[in-house]
């Protein structure tokens, strides 16, 4: 009786999980590396200023200090970066570091849950490098980030 119990639980739980949760569609996004933290809570300014040469080196702050890295897909829709191919747990931030503020292509598995978009990501199929220079109508966001040899401070 505890075996069939425990069955009846286990397939309620599996009917509770959605559908694209148990296995990711395969995708291609195209866009910029980003610091999701900033470019959602517009604690930084809004999403043009958080992006780019603009925030480059608060974006990596955040994501050594761990915050999530998204992909700001060319269509505006943001994939939550949960493994990036060849890297160890992200807990080990270096790679994201190394690609933080480029614009990339990736392939590799989206998932949705919540209505939140997740990328394991397969393969960096191209790096353009950082090419949004948002420094020039923004400055640098944030403004402290200006090393004191360069402000004359």
């Amino acid at each position: 009786m505890k075996a069939r119990s425990m069955l009846a639980a286990a397939a309620l739980a599996a009917l509770a999980v959605p559908a694209q949760a148990a296995g990711g569609k395969e995708v291609s996004i195209t866009g910029e590396v980003i610091d999701t933290w900033c470019y959602f809570s517009g604690v930084m300014g809004g999403p043009d200023a958080v992006v780019g040469t603009a925030h480059h080196t608060c974006a990596l702050w955040c994501a050594a200090g761990g915050i999530p890295v998204g992909v700001l897909a060319d269509d505006g829709t943001v994939y939550m970066v949960m493994k990036l191919a060849g890297a160890a747990p992200l807990s080990d931030r270096k790679a994201l570091l190394e690609i933080q503020s480029d614009r990339i292509t990736a392939s590799g598995a989206h998932y949705v849950r919540d209505g939140i978009n997740y990328l394991i990501v397969e393969d960096v199929v191209t790096n353009e490098g950082i090419v949004n220079q948002t420094h020039n109508d923004y400055g640098v966001v944030p403004p402290f980030a200006i090393p004191k040899e360069l402000t004359g401070e």
